[in-house]
């Protein structure tokens, strides 16, 4: 109670005042644009339409059938959630992490089953130094706490730094990473048959998810899943 006298909660957005620590205020919710209803099973993309029971993919993931098995998203990559997604990367904003992880959480029901391990996508170790942190882990160890499921920080190794992929074309970023993720062998045996949640902060391409999925798949997993805090679509 002294606490929160002294440092009332605020939105983890504008800074204003709110009821209750990591949450959002009622501007910044509007402006934030959720993901729900129907989606794409591979990416998470919003769908036109209602679910009729049979398995339904977005025409990007159609045309460019995805190394994972099922992927969702919590945000449209815009607004408020492109400003989140920013701060968290770039901002030194590690307090969004814990509001992002229960989104994550919310919209990742269906692909929690069978006690999934999670996995962060991994930075380069040069990034990292520059950085002091790597946000898609931050989102792992908030979702692991929240889902009191397994979590490997360094289950996959970024073994060569590749330049930035912004503004590159699908092609210019699938040939960028080549095979610069791998497996970190000391951390294979927990890899082993098991079914893994890769988490990472937003999906272009899904080129990096690729990379990510084909080193787990290669160092002995049974089964990839991919959710992201945000998901960047055609307007």
């Amino acid at each position: 109670m002294a606490v929160s006298l002294i440092y009332p909660p605020r939105c983890i957005g504008c800074g204003d005042l709110v009821d209750s620590d990591f949450g959002l205020c009622g501007v910044c919710w509007r402006e934030t644009p959720f993901i729900g209803g129907t989606v794409c099973e591979s990416c998470g993309t919003p769908l036109p339409g209602s679910a009729d029971g049979f398995r339904l993919d977005c025409d990007d993931c159609m045309a460019h059938p995805r190394a994972w098995s099922q992927g969702r998203a919590a945000l449209l990559y815009r607004d408020q959630a492109r400003s989140l997604v920013l701060a968290l990367k770039h901002g030194d904003r590690g307090d969004i992490a814990k509001p992002a992880a229960s989104w994550i959480l919310t919209i990742a029901k269906p692909l929690l089953e069978n006690d999934p391990i999670i996995v962060p996508v991994p930075l380069h170790w040069s990034r990292l130094l520059k950085r002091r942190y790597n946000q898609s882990a931050l989102l792992a160890l908030q979702m692991a706490k929240q889902s009191q499921l397994q979590c490997c920080v360094d289950l996959l190794v970024r073994r060569k730094r590749t330049e930035s992929l912004d503004g590159k074309t699908r092609e210019q970023r699938y040939v960028a990473l080549g095979d610069a993720i791998i497996c970190n062998p000391r951390q294979k045996f927990n890899l082993q048959g098991r079914v893994v949640l890769l988490v990472d902060d937003v999906m272009t391409s899904g080129a990096t998810l690729t990379a990510c999925t084909d080193a787990c798949l290669r160092g002995g997993a049974a089964k990839v899943r991919v959710v992201t805090l945000a998901r960047v679509t055609k307007q």
